[in-house]
Formats: C-alpha cells, sequence, structure tokens
C-alpha cells in the first residue's frame, strides 16, 4: 500500500532575537547608569585666578606676621617669667639656708640644756654662795633665755619666709608653663600659615608664576607712585616752611633796625639769634638719633626675614626696629602692638626719617621712615631686608619713639 503523503507543512525554523534584545538593553542601561553618575558627580573646582592667589598668600602672609608678634609676645614673656623664677628660687635657697642656720643654734641650746639639766629657782637660790652670786647668775639666765627665744623667733620668721617665697615660685612656675604653651601654639601658627602659603605657591605653573610677578611688579610701581607724591608733597611744604620763616627773619630784621635807629641798638643781633637756635636744638637733637637709627638700618639691607629673630644676621619687622632704635640709645619694646604705644603719634603727610609706620588694622607689620615717601623694613619670609614704599601696604598709622 502506497504511503499516504503528509498533509502537514514543515515547520521553518524561527532564529531567536532575545540574547541580542538582552544584551542592547543592558549597554543601553550601563550607558544610562553612566550619563547618570556623570550628571550628579560634583564638577572639578575652576581653578582660582591668579589674582586671588596673590590676595590669598598676601594674607596668609599678613596672618603670619601677626602669629609672630604673638609669638615674639610669648617669649618676652616666658623670658622674663623664667627670670623672675630663677631669682626666687635663688631666694628661697638662701632663706632655706637660714633656717637650717636657725635650726642649728636651736639645736645647740637644747643639747646644753640637756648637759645642764633644769634646775628650780628656789634650788639655785639656796646653792648660791652668796644672794649676789645668785643674782648675777639669774641675770646670765635671762639673757640666755632672751637669746634662745630670739633664736625660735628668728627660726619662726624664717621659715614663714621661705614657705611665703616657695609658694610665690610655684606659682611662676606654673606661670612660666602657661607663657611657654601660648609660645608653643604661636609658633605652630606662624608655620601653618607658612605652610599654606608655599603650598598655594607650589601649584602655581611657570605661566602663573610670571603672572603673579608681574603683579607685584605693578604693585611695587604704584606704592612708588604714591611714595613719589609724597616725597614732592613734603618737598613743597618744606620750601613754603623755610620762605615763611625767612619772611619773619627780614620783617623782624627790619624791626630790630628801626628800634637801633633810635637811639638802642643794644637789642639787634639777640632777637633773631635766640630763636633760631633754639628751633634748631629741638630738631637737632632727633635729626641726630635718626642718623643713627637709619646707618644701622642701612647695614642690614640685604639680610633674611626670619620670623622671632632679632639679629644680628637675621630679622623679623619689629626685631629690626627694636634693634636699629637702641644704636640710638632708646629702648622699644619687642612687638609692634606695644611699640606703637610709644612715642608721639604723627600724621603720615608729617613724617620724618626716623619715624616708626604700622601697617594693616591688626598691626603686625612696622617699617622705619627714611624719608621721600621710603622706609627700611624686614618684609616677609623669603624676602631680605629692603628700601621700600611706605604705601606697598594698607598704614595704620606712625609714631616718633623719641
Amino acid at each position: 500500500m502506497p504511503v499516504l503523503a503528509s498533509h502537514r507543512k514543515p515547520r521553518t525554523k524561527v532564529r531567536t532575537t532575545t540574547p541580542a534584545v538582552g544584551f542592547t538593553t543592558a549597554a543601553l542601561a550601563s550607558v544610562t547608569l553612566l550619563s547618570t553618575q556623570s550628571a550628579t558627580a560634583a564638577p572639578a573646582e575652576p581653578k582660582p585666578a591668579i589674582e586671588d592667589v596673590q590676595k590669598k598668600v598676601d594674607e596668609l602672609y599678613r596672618q603670619a606676621g601677626s602669629a609672630t608678634q604673638q609669638y615674639n609676645r610669648a617669649k618676652s614673656a616666658s623670658t622674663a617669667q623664667r627670670t623672675k623664677v630663677d631669682t626666687l628660687l635663688s631666694d628661697v635657697a638662701k632663706r632655706t639656708e637660714k633656717i637650717n642656720e636657725a635650726r642649728r643654734e636651736l639645736g645647740a641650746y637644747a643639747a646644753e640644756q640637756y648637759r645642764t639639766g633644769g634646775i628650780a629657782p628656789t634650788a639655785t637660790f639656796f646653792l648660791a654662795d652668796d644672794p649676789q652670786a645668785y643674782f648675777d647668775q639669774s641675770r646670765l639666765m635671762s639673757r640666755s633665755t632672751e637669746r634662745q627665744q630670739k633664736a625660735v623667733d628668728d627660726f619662726r620668721t624664717q621659715q614663714a619666709a621661705a614657705s611665703k617665697k616657695r609658694a610665690e615660685a610655684v606659682q611662676s612656675l606654673e606661670k612660666l608653663t602657661e607663657t611657654q604653651t601660648a609660645l608653643r601654639s604661636s609658633k605652630q601658627n606662624v608655620q601653618t600659615k607658612l605652610t599654606e602659603a608655599r603650598s598655594l605657591l607650589s601649584r602655581l605653573t611657570a605661566e602663573e608664576k610670571a603672572r603673579l610677578a608681574e603683579l607685584e611688579r605693578k604693585k611695587e610701581a604704584e606704592a612708588k607712585e604714591k611714595a613719589e607724591k609724597l616725597a614732592a608733597r613734603q618737598a613743597a611744604e618744606a620750601k613754603e616752611r623755610e620762605a615763611a620763616e625767612k619772611n619773619a627773619r627780614e620783617e623782624a630784621a627790619k624791626e630790630s633796625g628801626g628800634d637801633s635807629g633810635s637811639g638802642s641798638g643794644s637789642g639787634t643781633g639777640t632777637s633773631p639769634g635766640t630763636g633760631t637756635g633754639t628751633g634748631t636744638g629741638a630738631g637737632g637733637s632727633y635729626a641726630a638719633k635718626a642718623e643713627k637709627v637709619l646707618a644701622f638700618a642701612r647695614a642690614q639691607i640685604g639680610k633674611p626675614y626670619v620670623w622671632g629673630a632679632a639679629g644680628p644676621s637675621s630679622y623679623d619687622c619689629s626685631g629690626l626696629t627694636q634693634a636699629a632704635w637702641r644704636e640710638a640709645g632708646v629702648t622699644l619694646p619687642r612687638t609692634t602692638w606695644d611699640q606703637v604705644e610709644v612715642g608721639t603719634r604723627v600724621a603720615t603727610s608729617d613724617l620724618q626719617p626716623g619715624d616708626l609706620v604700622f601697617f594693616y588694622d591688626d598691626i603686625s607689620h612696622v617699617g622705619i621712615y627714611k624719608g621721600d615717601g621710603m622706609m627700611i623694613h624686614a618684609p616677609k619670609p623669603g624676602a631680605n631686608v629692603r628700601e621700600e614704599s611706605i604705601y606697598y601696604m594698607p598704614i595704620y598709622g606712625s609714631v616718633r619713639p623719641a
């Protein structure tokens, strides 16, 4: 029997695409996820402008200068406290020796009494050869007792004084510990500020460093221009004063000549000469001191700024001013905060060579005015003692120390 043909259609194989679809979906999901993460990630901080870097570095150096003054004050206090402690300890040692001497004297009295034994006054009277001998011995015993009592009183006095001085020494040692702690804190603060400033500068590219140097030159040029204007103004004022003084002398000479014509010539040469001499003497004294100050300051030009230093090989700002005025016989305090309180306040327009010019609202810097709007100062870490315009930094005020 013939095989019947099948009426079923042969199955066609259908290629499944499920894996491909799954892979594409996963890929799209990954891209979407990455895109989302990129969108939500914090954008990188923009690099600060070089002008902002300059301001930040200047501010850090100013803060370091202020911390340096804190260090100088703490160091001065620590030195003074150490001297006080040493004096007190020396005093305690001397008083302790006096106590030991008093103790030895009391011990001698006690030993003598132990050897002789205590005898009642009545027994002493009956044992005496005669009444007069008794009374003589009684007076001797009385004086001996007085000496013993005095020795006891001296011992107690020395003991009390030594205890008082010992307590003062303990308090001074505690104070010394506090000042030394402040000293270490100030030192750490200075180092932190300077490290931050150096870190900022170290991250600059060569191009940025060149740009920063250009900004510094511009700042210096502007400050110098202001100094020249001040110098011109002071010169003009000086000429006006000289002219006024000359006119006054001429008027005085005319009046004096008129008076002498009337028959009295004894005062002709006296009046003008006396006035001139007095004025010169007052100004000359300060000018002579200022000349010594500036001579010393000029000799330090080129030496490095080192915070906390007061010479002779390096200086900070107040260390230089203190050393310079010492050459003129004037003792200044160590810090800018204390130096600004010494002498007479003067306006910027009235500055004379030798005057001290202070800067910033916190009075953290000082320089020595040399004339023509310029000063000599120890600027900042990494720089040397140099001449510079007083307008390079914001002026706080000025003083005339002597």
